[in-house]
């Protein structure tokens, strides 16, 4: 069976890590990216890089049928570095993009190539409110306004079209608020926290597992409850400190 992956946003801040982690894990990494200009840092990495824009679908498919790959992780974001508050407005409404449109691509893609699996992100911090820590049957704030309609739209878009399309087996990722390199802070925040690395473990492992379904990614807090994920992938936070170990 083919070990080919492509990872959709692979010079991203979990994408970057986990490109290193597929690689050391025997997978041949086929990683995206929007500009020509990062194609040698993706090669550094270990990665084959795929210059192609998640919103040209016929180059996506094009790149996809040729690569053939076992599965797809779909790490893609549009977010200013550090979440810059400045910035923020504009940002959300271009990674809602990414979510609807961009994941539909990506999906229209691997149906071109024969490909089934797909491993995806999203947010722990989409929840309706209601009695805490959440598990992930619960339900969606989709009744939100603003700035938060725009972002829970975009991602009841992307776990629906990886969740509910035929011949997909879909698993998604609902991480925390990301600390660590390149994300802003190396201090846990948020409701949620989570180490970047140990995002990019929760990926391998759903990858390997070749799992389906919705998990929650977090440290623990009173927000979120990542219990599934311990059971299931045998996802703990410390993982990222095996990465640290490994790269000194």
């Amino acid at each position: 069976m083919s070990k080919n992956i492509f990872l959709a946003g692979a010079t991203g801040v979990i994408g970057s890590t986990l490109v290193k982690l597929l690689v050391d894990d025997g997978y041949t990494v086929f990683g995206s990216t929007r500009r020509e200009d990062r194609a040698d840092y993706l090669r550094a990495l270990g990665a084959e890089p795929v210059v192609v824009d998640v919103f040209d679908r016929e180059k996506l498919c094009d790149a996809l049928i040729q690569i053939k790959p076992s599965a797809v992780v779909h790490q893609l974001t549009d977010l200013p570095r550090g979440l810059d508050p400045a910035q923020m407005a504009a940002a959300i409404a271009r990674n809602a993009r990414v979510r609807t449109e961009g994941t539909g691509n990506l999906i229209a893609a691997m149906l071109e190539s024969g490909c089934e699996s797909i491993v995806a992100q999203s947010i722990a911090w989409a929840y309706a409110p209601a009695t805490k820590p959440y598990e992930e049957d619960a339900e969606l704030d989709i009744n939100a306004e603003g700035l938060r309609q725009v972002s829970v739209g975009g991602i009841v878009a992307l776990e629906q079209q990886v969740l509910h399309t035929p011949q997909i087996h879909g698993a998604v990722l609902r991480y925390g608020h990301l600390y660590g390199p390149g994300t802003g802070t190396d201090q846990p925040s948020g409701a949620s926290p989570l180490h970047v690395v140990a995002a990019a473990y929760a990926a391998l492992l759903a990858l390997r597992l070749n799992v389906r379904g919705v998990f929650n990614v977090a440290e623990e807090n009173a927000e979120v409850t990542s219990e599934k994920a311990r059971r299931v992938l045998g996802w703990v936070p410390e993982l990222r400190l095996s990465h640290a170990l490994s790269v000194q």
